[in-house]
């Protein structure tokens, strides 16, 4: 198992170096400014468009999810191990430069993941009184290759409902064992991993056989309450080591570039842990969030492009900070520092007590849980994308559940770096197909920024571009906005978006 697994980081490494990660950057920065700096500039636009009223049906029921459940369940896949155990790892391995890395690449990938999420809300399509869309439908809609969209759907399956869930499972139980065992004073390593496992198998079976409107409600519900109890752990343990917080900031700028490095990590492995860290966590540009962002109803595609870029700065400058500070407060000298959840585990303990072991096990589980139905949503998605047979939907819930008990037993790092190979592969399949469809982006959201000039709440119709094949929805401004909301007449704009 070892073999196996040293061999995955290897080849891991050499992909992501060589090819994801000079992707990443480079198209991030691109869109970055050709957009002129849209996750900067239009930070007030993404807080009001996240309580945008949902457009309805002529019965007066919602469309679909609303904008700010399907934020909800892109954080809920966001929101998970990444802010815990990832961000503990890449300290462990990169230093406490890693986390400046991390917070860059949000700020970047945030542009790419304002135009994927633009981009699926585009090609969306309509199931069953709600809405599916994401990179495999503007892969087949948009630039017309199917067999791309396919090849994506496929990588999305076994990366997030199966490996990144097998992931937070492994985190419930590895959590779980900790906590209980310092309550009982006893090793109960031989039999609650399983325990563990059981128990988040039949929860996860219960809410995914359900349908997307359970998917939504739990996550808007767990996601607030998970995050607040985790920002007030880190920030009771901060509060306590104040005296430390200067040290460890100034400490994520002088080791980001290789300075001083307090475990002996090169500049190249400071930068790759922050990156692939931080895009397991925030997801920007990784194509997993706009299937989340596809589901909503909305008037303006720009809108949930809006939202899932705010996503991204929630998960990142917000959750992922808060264990940042908190590991690099609680434990100065890293020089042997454990990877994973169990560094952040040393961090609270040192400061809080062993009572607070319980605590983040109760976290843990909300953040992992959310994040394995999150994750089992995108599947469910790009499954529908290939086939539409409800026997195979069956069938991939019962083998989701099955993951889950599997994960909470398996070798922790043959998982993380079975992980991250799959994520370099979707990431890299998504981001092509992000930059050949990029100037549809821009053209919407210069539609966006001219309608909010000219005093409109944006509505976008498909007629307003008549170039574009592929796209299902968008008929027009009475089945976007909804009867309810229709002025006599009105038009959004009367002009087509120019290319």
């Amino acid at each position: 198992m070892d073999v196996l697994a040293d061999w995955l980081a290897t080849a891991g490494d050499r992909f992501w170096t060589w090819l994801v990660l000079p992707v990443v950057v480079l198209l991030g920065l691109y869109l970055t400014v050709r957009s002129g700096v849209v996750q900067f500039r239009l930070i007030p636009e993404m807080f009001r468009t996240l309580t945008d009223r949902t457009p309805r049906t002529a019965d007066g029921e919602p469309q679909s999810v609303s904008a700010f459940q399907a934020f909800s369940i892109s954080a809920a896949s966001r929101v998970g191990v990444g802010n815990i155990a990832g961000v503990g790892t890449a300290i462990a391995i990169g230093g406490p430069g890693a986390v400046f890395w991390m917070w860059l690449m949000a700020f970047i990938g945030a542009s790419s993941a304002f135009f994927e999420s633009t981009l699926a809300q585009v090609f969306k399509v309509r199931d069953r009184g709600a809405f599916r869309g994401g990179p495999a439908y503007y892969m087949a809609r948009g630039l017309k290759a199917r067999w791309m969209g396919v090849t994506f759907a496929v990588i999305l399956i076994f990366c997030f409902p199966f490996a990144f869930s097998a992931l937070q499972a492994n985190t419930i139980a590895a959590s779980s064992t900790a906590a209980v065992g310092s309550l009982v004073g006893a090793d109960v390593s031989g039999w609650m991993p399983l325990v563990s496992g059981v128990v988040v198998a039949v929860l996860t079976g219960a809410v995914i056989f359900g349908g997307v409107r359970r998917i939504a409600h739990v996550s808007q519900a767990i996601v607030p309450l998970m995050a607040l109890l985790y920002l007030l752990l880190g920030l009771a343990v901060v509060v306590i080591e104040i005296d430390r917080l200067p040290a460890a900031f100034a400490s994520i700028y002088t080791e980001a570039f290789g300075f001083n490095e307090v475990v002996g990590a090169a500049l190249g492995t400071i930068v790759l842990q922050g990156v692939k860290r931080g895009m397991f966590s925030n997801e920007a540009g990784l194509g997993s969030a706009p299937n989340a962002g596809a589901s909503a109803a909305v008037t303006h595609p720009v809108k949930q492009g809006l939202v899932q870029s705010l996503g991204v700065y929630f998960d990142t400058f917000l959750v992922c900070s808060i264990t940042a500070f908190t590991v690099l407060v609680a434990v100065p000298d890293l020089g042997g520092a454990e990877q994973g959840i169990a560094l952040t585990q040393t961090a609270l303990a040192s400061t809080l007590g062993d009572w607070s072991l319980i605590a983040l096990a109760v976290i843990v589980f909300l953040l992992a849980f959310s994040s394995i139905i999150g994750n089992y949503y995108y599947g469910e998605s790009n499954l529908e994308f290939i086939t539409t047979r409800r026997g195979w939907l069956t069938a991939f819930r019962v083998l989701v559940v099955l993951a889950m008990l599997a994960g909470a037993v398996a070798s922790a790092a043959v998982v993380w770096n079975l992980a991250d190979a799959l994520m370099g592969l979707m990431a890299l399949t998504n981001l092509i197909a992000l930059a050949l469809l990029s100037g549809l982006g821009f053209r919407l959201l210069r539609d966006y920024t001219r309608q909010r000039r000219e005093g409109r709440d944006p509505v976008f119709t498909r007629d307003l571009l008549p170039d574009v094949s592929g796209i299902e929805c968008w008929e027009d401004e009475a089945t976007v906005t909804g009867p309810l909301d229709l002025p006599t007449g009105r038009r959004p704009s009367g002009q087509r978006l120019r290319a």
